[in-house]
């Protein structure tokens, strides 16, 4: 890893020099992974349907359909299977089984803390972390540095005191240019890791591939927790990235990932994080790190509880600085920031709905019916091509109509909003979008009634959609607002888009 010496300042990331990709070692035998929950399989196992960010078709040929176990999953014995399962993970059609993996040979991890005063909470984390482990805390300027100091001293941590304050980012690099061990596990003070946390994250750099792991992020239970933005925050975290393991990716189902805690294999940080960015700066490393050739994967087998703001003024703000991160990340990575990505059928389809006119269900309709057909055509060959085609295209506009709802009530509301004081279209939308949401994602919210579960939901897209819009005034721009109309033909295709491949291990190679 290239980072440099500790100083008041180390420079910013520099464009066009990244390190190295990882070379591209095979995965061990006994490495064991299943396909993912979406991903279907068609023809008795001949063809699999799925993956991330990119729906693809891949036919099987009868060597690697051997190699399957039981159809639904694939456990590494030879080459050939070492790069069966490589394509499936890249492809994100499968997923390592974290239980089953062995650990690193060298597992040794080096814990670095990030903190500006709160003590209570840091000797909280430092005691679920243990005494027998090696962490660094790197004191961020503290108003009170000598409560940091004691906490730290008694739970045996080397400590690090900065003088200026240099926000997360400077924090985490002063702390990791003094890591001696192979992995790093960055973990906020206002986290509280379980005891089985990093250990089932390090497996996962079994496979050599794998830069960075983020478990499941949910919220710590606290006395101050059970008013109703905690009881929101439990159902519904910014940091809650789902129960669904993912390969974390631009565009994915799960697009980016926290380092409230995370563990990251030293040499796949590059020249760290990027410390002119306050907010955002944990997507900006691990979009570096996947631009790198690196595997960011996401593991909710392995969780650590967050405290989150529960006092309305704090969470507020909190939001609208989660939104402010937009415009630096969308001026570093232009074709991953976009608040929605629609295929031109979908954008045609929903921008019909929207006209509420007495044609707009019927062209909606037929235009899905096309993309139906269209879609079809390449699953030939396939066990009810129609029938499969037709899915996928209720499960793209399913998700067009979700993105729109979410550029209407989050993204975009101040337009919105001033639509609505002089269109009665504009209000109906925006009422449907408003209510949609909420009756799609209400399961009980942690015991939140409906009503203050509506309006807390409403009031996080208020705060989140201000700060990007405030981030977009400030950077005169306004990338980060407009959504990618993308074809299926592009070179980043959306994800209700389809790929057709086929796979032929090879004991000489990864790819097919």
């Amino acid at each position: 890893m290239t980072l440099h010496p500790l100083s008041d300042h180390a420079p910013a990331p520099r464009p066009g020099t990244p390190p190295p990709p990882p070379a591209l070692a095979p995965l061990p035998t006994g490495f064991r992974i299943v396909l993912d929950r979406n991903t279907r399989v068609l023809d008795g196992g001949r063809t699999l349907l799925g993956g991330a960010p990119v729906t693809r078709l891949l036919r099987l040929t009868p060597r690697a359909q051997a190699l399957m176990d039981g159809g639904r999953g694939l456990r590494v014995g030879n080459a050939a299977g070492a790069a069966l399962a490589d394509r499936l993970l890249e492809l994100g059609l499968a997923h390592p089984v974290a239980a089953d993996l062995p650990l690193p040979v060298q597992p040794e991890a080096t814990y670095v803390v990030p903190v500006r005063d709160r003590p209570r909470q840091l000797d909280r984390l430092l005691d679920s972390i243990g005494p027998t482990n090696t962490v660094i805390v790197v004191d961020d300027a503290s108003l009170d540095r000598e409560a940091v100091a004691a906490v730290t001293r008694r739970h045996g941590a080397r400590l690090v005191s900065l003088n200026e304050n240099l926000g997360p980012a400077g924090a985490r690099n002063a702390g990791v240019r003094l890591v001696r061990t192979p992995f790093v596990v960055f973990v906020d003070s206002d986290i509280v890791l379980a005891p089985d946390t990093v250990g089932t994250l390090l497996r996962h750099f079994a496979d050599p591939r794998v830069g960075l792991v983020a478990p499941r992020i949910t919220g710590l239970r606290t006395t101050g927790s059970d008013n109703w933005i905690g009881r929101y925050e439990q159902a519904r975290s910014s940091l809650d990235l789902g129960d669904r393991p993912a390969l974390v990716r631009p565009g994915s189902y799960v697009s980016w990932a926290s380092t409230a805690c995370v563990v990251a294999r030293v040499d796949a940080l590059g020249e760290g994080f990027d410390e002119r960015m306050r907010v955002g700066e944990d997507v900006d490393l691990g979009w570096r790190a996947i631009a790198r050739g690196w595997r960011l994967r996401y593991e909710p087998a392995a969780a650590a509880a967050h405290d989150h703001r529960t006092r309305f003024a704090d969470w507020f703000r909190r939001k609208a600085e989660y939104g402010t991160g937009a415009q630096p990340l969308a001026e570093r990575h232009p074709h991953a920031i976009a608040p929605a990505v629609l295929a031109p059928w979908s954008t045609a389809a929903v921008l019909a709905l929207l006209a509420q006119r007495r044609w707009s269900a019927p062209v909606a309709a037929g235009l899905c019916g096309v993309t139906a057909v269209r879609i079809s055509r390449r699953l030939s060959g396939t066990d009810r091509p129609l029938l499969v085609g037709a899915q996928l295209t209720g499960n793209g506009a399913l998700a067009a109509l979700s993105q729109t709802g979410a550029l209407i009530t989050r993204h975009w509301w101040p337009a919105t909003a001033a639509l609505c004081l002089v269109s009665r279209r504009a209000r109906r939308a925006a009422a449907v979008a408003a209510v949609a949401d909420v009756v799609l994602e209400y399961r009980g919210a942690g015991g939140l009634d409906p009503l203050r579960y509506a309006a807390a939901r409403r009031l996080d897209d208020l705060a989140y959609g201000t700060g990007i819009w405030w981030s977009a005034l400030r950077g005169r721009s306004a990338a980060a607002l407009i959504p990618r109309i993308q074809s299926p033909a592009a070179k980043r295709p959306k994800a209700s888009s389809n790929r057709s491949a086929r796979f032929e291990p090879s004991s000489r190679s990864h790819s097919s």
